[in-house]
């Protein structure tokens, strides 16, 4: 039997774009937007439709094939939503069948110098030794970068 274990922990990560707020909010609220901000060419499709039902209430799922070949899942219920200022949402994270985590997460969004500054907020659970706060952050870290080059690539055009 595995042993079982629970890790707690907080992080914060801030960023700003040159976008304004209403852009920045709407790259969170479409599937279309998401899936290319978060998309990592690593993890592979499993086959299965994803879902996404942006309000109070709503769902977004979605899961994958890990560079190992493990299945992942993602499953997430949003609480609030404010347009162009807040974002609040609990996920759930599984390897294969086994949870690795649950999470409650907070973007806000608000104007700063002609662009946006996005504050990002996890406090997490993590399960099992199966994934680490630094591991969720630097992920974290990574897809709001994404963000930035999403913006960018949507000026451009």
């Amino acid at each position: 039997m595995t042993e079982r274990s629970v890790s707690h922990g907080t992080f914060v990560v801030e960023r700003t774009y040159p976008a304004e707020p209403a852009r920045v909010f709407a790259a969170w609220a479409s599937w279309e937007a998401k899936g290319v901000w978060m998309d990592d060419p690593d993890y592979k499709s499993d086959g299965t439709e994803g879902e996404f039902d942006f309000r109070v209430g709503g769902y977004e799922r979605f899961g994958g094939l890990t560079p190992e070949g493990t299945t992942y899942r993602y499953d997430a219920r949003y609480y609030d939503i404010v347009a162009a200022e807040r974002i609040v949402y609990c996920y759930e994270m599984y390897a294969g069948e086994d949870r690795m985590s649950v999470s409650l997460a907070t973007v806000q969004i608000g104007p700063d110098d002609g662009g946006t500054r996005l504050t990002y907020t996890e406090q997490g659970a993590f399960l099992d030794g199966i994934d680490t706060l630094e591991a969720r952050q630097g992920g974290t870290e990574w897809m709001l970068d994404n963000l930035a080059k999403y913006l960018a690539a949507q000026t451009e055009s």
